[in-house]
């Protein structure tokens, strides 16, 4: 596979001898997107920071479009639980701020455009307005969201994104997310803890391992296996559990959790 991102022998130690997860590697191709699920502890938002160029990994090389991440970049876009607005700015001020930093020669005008934009793709046109402190838990997400996609990045990183949101509002942003998604051909890496979230939004689903002491030895984390999602593309959140194969790809999933994703010892 020709990959667009391409992961090579990832590692990451914080003691010397017991890498969280070693030899994590992996790539995504252009507007694919994948999620990434496993325990708590098994290193999903180090692998994240890495990709995004926030954190360096202990061994191993990231290369997205030909160029190995070297640091933080506005070709990716990052999207975490928190929505780390300012809180001292609008919604539109938020955005503007990084269509600014990406594009700093537009005029006014061409920012205040784009802004709006993109607030509407995520529906907040009538809170453009407004600071978070005025904002429901869902819609300061969708802000950040917005921000993510308006500075057109090559890649979004999302890290449980509606992970502290309730299950109404999480849908309907999930919708959005994936008609944005489809409308930009977007290239999106994300963690999540649910399953059928994962089932929804992603081609491809990474299962990851926890790291953990075995009677022979400490076996570090990493990758243990990748699903590929056969379900149709235009899968709808409310009729999914009706497609042929959803049962079985779920309880695959779900399987790995209980029984594989931690050595047997470390349950």
């Amino acid at each position: 596979m020709d990959s667009f991102l391409k992961v090579e022998r990832l590692s990451k130690s914080y003691v010397q001898g017991k890498p969280v997860f070693d030899g994590v590697s992996f790539g995504l191709s252009r507007g694919e997107f994948v999620c990434i699920i496993g325990h708590s502890g098994c290193g999903k938002t180090t692998v994240l920071n890495v990709l995004a160029g926030l954190d360096r990994a202990t061994d191993g090389h990231v290369f997205m479009d030909g160029r190995e991440v070297q640091g933080p970049s506005l070709e990716r876009g990052v999207v975490f639980q928190g929505h780390a607005l300012m809180p001292w700015l609008t919604v539109r001020r938020n955005i503007a701020f990084a269509v600014k930093s990406k594009w700093p020669d537009w005029s006014a005008e061409q920012i205040d455009a784009h802004v709006q934009k993109y607030v509407a793709l995520v529906g907040l046109t009538a809170a453009i307005d407004k600071k978070p402190s005025q904002l429901s838990g869902g819609m300061k997400q969708r802000v950040g969201i917005a921000r993510a996609f308006a500075i057109q990045p090559k890649m979004l990183l999302l890290d449980e994104p509606f992970g502290a949101l309730d299950a109404l509002t999480r849908g309907s942003i999930q919708d959005e997310l994936i008609d944005i998604v489809r409308k930009t051909g977007q290239t999106v890496f994300m963690i999540t803890h649910d399953v059928d979230e994962a089932i929804l939004l992603a081609d491809r689903i990474l299962l990851m391992s926890n790291g953990a002491q075995t009677p022979s030895g400490y076996v570090p984390g990493g990758i243990a296996e990748v699903v590929t999602n056969t379900l149709p593309s235009d899968r709808k959140r409310a009729s999914m559990h009706h497609l042929s194969g959803y049962y079985e790809l779920r309880n695959h999933i779900v399987d790995f959790l209980v029984t594989r994703a931690k050595p047997n010892d470390a349950h």
